[in-house]
């Protein structure tokens, strides 16, 4: 039988027969014993739900006569136990159970990422809902139908999840109107349930009705405010900021190429590929140019992102170790609810535009969504090398990276795979190449030309053969009314072989089929010298190279002169050109250009993506040659490079105004051209446009791409280099982002002729920046000295904004905090006017430290939210990390707030992996560490504060990071009762503490050598190193929980008069010094 309890009570036999359940009374005694179906439910509880608090006399004789009544009813027994009765059914055949299961797993599954799962489920579970539960059952049963009731909102609430997930995975929106009313039924009816409200907003913005969604915000806020003095959660306000940002949804990263022509003939090798994922980590498709091995690595790359694996019988669900899952008959991956898994994580990587192996690093960077953006901190510095970054952001992740088109860049490329693949165990690497990469582990599979039917076959047999399907497909895309025939099966099929089965020159015979018939195509073919001569064999190139340059040499002598002309000068472009930039280098009539391209498009010599204009490799080198043979290559190259020189100073001042993301996107798109432009250029040039790129790098975050590129100039400009302004730079730029492998003396000191000799503002304002990071406090009269010059002369607000900034960092270096702060909040103004988000995070994170100096947490906080709204519009994940960290720490000397500290610095260590930022996630782990040793938790704290020293590497930043592990461990050692270890620790900070001239880290120091002392019974010496580390602090008293529990029994075994007396000796002899006077000597030897 099958029992119905949400809605009218409903009772069903196997056969479908519906049965009659009488009274109220045997209705609920019914739905009592249903809602615990094979479950004793006790005969006190039976009572209860039948007659209530005041059951009558013989209320028992009454429930017996009831089940004996509901026994000739029901085909399922209900057995007598000792406590009471039990009805013997399965919980399945409720109707309610069954919910309940479903909308479990539909939770479950929506938080393993399965929304599409998710959401069969949840409708399979919301679909048994015909009314309200227990609806006919009586009041006493209230209690159970409330939590049925709440559990079905719940589900409500992961269903909307679900398929809004679904949709925006799939770019399905048709759902979201009909979820949108759906939704807003529900919060009328619960307006203030904050979820159901987000989702609400989730989902108008997914109709594309945002500003009803900011409007049903206002309402929440308001309703929340008059009914319970609140705000609004914080999940809540982040969706309504998201959707003032025009951001309800995370930016994704770029997915695999789309594909406009189906994949012919290639499930056999697909099924090897797939078989060689799943025993290999390493696989690479050789061939050729022209065999379709980018497109055959797309299509596998696809499959394994589905689950599937190209027909093989076996899955691509790579476990938690890396290894994939080899069960047989698993043509799709299942989850443990039973819906389909999204199989494998898929990255991309084109490595085709790059001239450089040196920039292989940098190109997966970017495509796996990873930045090198650092905010600028006093103690900033080189970015990690990216192989680094990158091992540190794909250590525990499953992904599988295909890097296409390795051949010229084969080295840096085996380099890259083999350096990941060790330090990644759940990582595959997909790689197409000419040559193999030659690592160990790695799987070759060579990618054959298409199959080719025999002479004699009849048209049914040869349609069986990929190469003649191939060409059929293609020629009917160009000529819709063709059908291949046995009249035509003859030149198709001398076509197809003195194409040698390569599909690139199978599709572009086809496509001559808008102009000629397969026979005249067939006979040009063969009439052609050097197509003959190639197809016969040289004995010094491939086979098939041969055959492709014969296929595109013909092509070529298809066009008319001027397209000829173009078609060679836009090979000069490495990644592709806007119709703008080819009217501007190729130098031709402008007026001409945009018919040529047509016609280069329509004769599949360029492909056409969005705004650009492209070429395949293959025909790009092809075309460069016929470059070089016109003696047009310099002439090019000067345009070329002229054009991106002037797009880069164009950029420049504009990437420092409120349309700073506009034009970095721009330069984003342009990267593989402007980049190639400063690979080709002469010195002038070259310093020219590397100055008009550092905005660029600086704001992207790509550090250790321009110190490469510095290293490159400062090797072109020998040991005699002009001294300009952007020489200067790009040694600075080197100094700061990497250059630890360079003796940079000699630079540096010509670096600094310059800057003294600087009487005016620098073009390049970030020359200042740079040098403060380079030379740093130990210049401040020099730092000074430059920033008041430029000051007083900058012109543009920019400029005179960010000397500001750096007036108020020299400023809060000497502790002058009121000084600091009279430039710091300018410069946030100024910036905050010209809508400069770098700018104005700058001036916020300088404002939180004076905060921090001041002890006013508060403040420090808000200035960090402020500065961690703009980091997320910038897209900076390590930046965002390392405010995290900022945040957390002044979380977690506050008792109540360290579970939020340990919340923020989770994240931070999950966002640092994600960027690739060790640096960060020692961060995060000497903030763990802390807390845990706030905790009590004193192993786990040496742990994370010993693995954060051993994994500090040479980066700029990781002496702060050092300095906070070492005080840290000082304080552990406190704990564990251990003071000459302690001591120990405390002086290797001290020394690095001073060296930097960081005195709020100097005066934690001086506090944890008074822990020492203290532990020491030396009370009065412990007064008087917390004298000290307040007069480091200016006289500030911190609210530090380790200082606050030295003082406390300092002045328990002193005295109140002595305590003072000492603690006012350290305080007045501190004061007393200079602060360039301090040393860490001289805090060491204080009495």
């Amino acid at each position: 039988m099958r029992f119905g309890i949400l809605g009218p009570t409903e009772v069903r036999r196997d056969s479908g027969e519906t049965v009659a359940v009488g009274g109220p009374r045997l209705r609920a005694l019914l739905g009592m014993l249903v809602l615990d179906a094979g479950r004793v439910v006790t005969t006190d509880h039976l009572i209860d739900g039948l007659y209530g608090a005041d059951p009558p006399a013989g209320a028992a004789n009454a429930l017996q006569a009831q089940v004996s009544r509901l026994r000739q009813l029901l085909d399922a027994p209900i057995e007598r136990r000792p406590a009471g009765y039990q009805l013997d059914a399965d919980p399945e055949a409720v109707d309610a159970h069954r919910f309940e299961r479903l909308a479990a797993a539909g939770r479950t599954a929506l938080a393993a990422g399965n929304h599409r799962g998710a959401a069969e489920l949840l409708r399979e579970g919301l679909d048994l809902w015909r009314g309200p539960a227990l609806a006919d059952l009586g009041e006493n049963l209230l209690g159970s139908a409330v939590r049925l009731e709440e559990l079905r909102l719940a589900a409500r609430e992961d269903h909307a999840e679900a398929v809004l997930g679904s949709g925006h995975e799939t770019g399905e929106t048709r759902e979201t109107g009909a979820l949108a009313g759906e939704l807003g039924d529900l919060v009328a009816a619960h307006p203030l349930r904050e979820r159901l409200r987000g989702l609400f907003m989730r989902a108008l913005v997914a109709a594309g009705r945002p500003a009803e969604a900011l409007a049903t915000y206002e309402d929440a806020r308001r309703l929340l405010a008059e009914e319970l003095g609140a705000d609004p959660a914080p999940e809540l306000a982040e969706i309504h900021l998201a959707i003032l940002r025009a951001e309800a949804a995370p930016a994704a990263r770029p997915d695999l190429p789309a594909q406009l022509t189906p994949l012919i003939g290639r499930a056999d090798e697909l099924a090897v590929i797939g078989g060689l994922l799943a025993e290999a980590r390493l696989v690479t498709l050789t061939g050729p140019g022209g065999t379709g091995k980018t497109r055959l690595a797309i299509e596998a790359a696809e499959q394994a992102r589905r689950g599937t694996n190209g027909g093989a019988d076996r899955g691509t669900n790579w476990g938690t170790n890396g290894d994939a899952d080899r069960s047989a008959d698993r043509g799709t991956n299942r989850g443990a609810d039973g819906s389909a898994d999204r199989g494998a994580e898929v990255c991309f990587v084109a490595l085709s535009p790059l001239v450089d192996g040196a920039e292989v690093a940098h190109a997966v960077l970017a495509a796996v969504g990873l930045r090198e953006t650092k905010l600028l901190r006093a103690t900033a510095g080189p970015a990690a090398d990216p192989a680094e970054r990158l091992a540190a952001a794909l250590a525990d992740r499953a992904l599988l990276l295909v890097l296409d088109n390795c051949e010229h860049v084969v080295d840096a490329a085996a380099a890259l795979a083999g350096r990941l693949l060790g330090a990644c165990p759940r990582l595959r690497v997909l790689a197409t190449s000419r040559e193999a990469l030659g690592i160990t582990g790695e799987r070759l599979c060579p990618v054959p030309p298409l199959a080719l039917p025999p002479v004699d076959a009849s048209l049914p047999e040869a349609l069986a053969y990929p190469a003649i399907r191939l060409f059929a497909d293609r020629a009917a895309a160009v000529r819709p009314d063709f059908t291949l025939t046995a009249d035509d099966l003859g030149p198709v099929s001398r076509i197809c072989r003195a194409m040698d089965g390569l599909p690139l020159a199978i599709e572009l015979a086809a496509a001559r089929l808008r102009s000629l018939t397969a026979a005249e195509i067939a006979a040009r073919l063969e009439r052609t010298d050097t197509f003959r001569l190639l197809s016969r064999g040289s004995r010094v190139a491939e086979p098939r190279h041969r055959t492709l340059r014969a296929v595109i040499e013909w092509s070529w002598d298809l066009l008319d002169e001027a397209e000829r002309t173009l078609a060679r000068r836009l090979t000069v472009f490495a990644g592709g050109a806007t119709l703008a930039a080819a009217e501007r280098v190729c130098g031709l009539p402008a007026d001409d250009v945009v018919d040529l391209l047509t016609g280069l498009a329509d004769k599949s010599l360029v492909e056409v993506a969005g705004d650009r204009y492209r070429m395949l490799d293959t025909i790009r080198a092809f075309c460069a040659e016929k470059l070089a043979e016109a003696g047009e290559a310099e002439p090019l190259r000067t345009a070329y490079v002229g054009y991106f020189l002037e797009l880069a100073e164009t950029a420049d001042p504009l990437l420092r105004t409120a349309d700073q993301l506009e034009w970095l996107r721009l330069l984003d798109a342009e990267h593989g051209n402007l980049t190639s432009a400063l690979h080709r250029a002469d010195e002038d040039s070259a310093l020219r446009l590397f100055s008009g790129l550092t905005s660029y790098w600086w704001l992207r975050g790509r550090r250790s791409e321009s110190a490469a590129f510095a290293a490159e100039l400062l090797s072109r400009l020998g040991p005699e280099p002009p001294e300009r302004e952007e020489y200067a730079l790009c040694v600075l730029t080197l100094a700061a982002g990497g250059g630890q492998t360079w003796d940079l003396r000699p630079h540096l000191e010509r670096a600094d002729r310059i800057m003294r000799q600087i009487n005016w503002v620098p073009g390049q304002p970030y020359l200042n920046v740079l040098w403060a990071m380079v030379v740093g406090p130990p210049s401040a009269e020099m730092s000074e000295s430059l920033l008041a010059r430029q000051r007083q002369m900058a012109m543009d607000p920019w400029t005179r904004a960010l000397a500001d900034f750096g007036w108020g960092l020299l400023a809060l270096f000497e502790g002058r905090t009121e000084d600091a702060e009279h430039t710091l909040r300018p410069s946030y103004d100024a910036f905050h006017g010209m809508g400069e988000r770098w700018g104005m995070a700058m001036a916020l994170i300088g404002l939180s430290d004076v905060a921090e100096w001041r002890g006013e947490r508060a403040h420090a906080l808000a200035f960090i939210d402020q500065a961690m709204a703009l980091v997320e519009r910038l897209d900076a994940t390590a930046d965002l990390a390392e405010l995290l960290c900022r945040r957390a720490g002044h979380r977690a000397i506050v008792a109540d707030q360290q579970a939020a500290a340990r919340a923020d610095y989770e994240r931070a260590t999950e966002l640092a992996r994600r960027a690739g930022a060790p640096e960060m996630l020692a961060r995060a782990r000497v903030g763990l560490g802390e807390l845990a040793r706030r905790q009590g938790d004193l192993p786990a704290a040496r742990r994370l504060c010993e693995t954060a020293l051993a994994d500090s590497g040479d980066w700029f930043s990781a002496d702060e990071i050092r300095l906070l592990a070492h005080i840290s461990l000082g304080w552990t050692c406190v704990a564990e009762g251990d003071p000459d270890q302690a001591e120990s620790w405390h002086r290797a900070a001290l020394v690095s503490g001073f060296a930097h001239r960081n005195l709020l880290i100097a005066a934690r120091v001086a506090e944890g050598l008074a822990g020492v002392e203290l532990l020491r019974g030396d009370q009065e010496r412990a007064a008087t190193l917390l004298g000290v580390g307040m007069a480091l602090r200016n006289g500030h008293d911190p609210d530090d929980p380790e200082r606050t529990w030295v003082a406390e029994r300092c002045r328990a075994a002193l005295g109140p008069a002595d305590f003072e007396r000492a603690h006012q000796r350290g305080l007045v002899s501190g004061r007393q010094r200079p602060v360039g006077s301090w040393s860490a000597a001289s805090l060491t030897l204080l009495p």
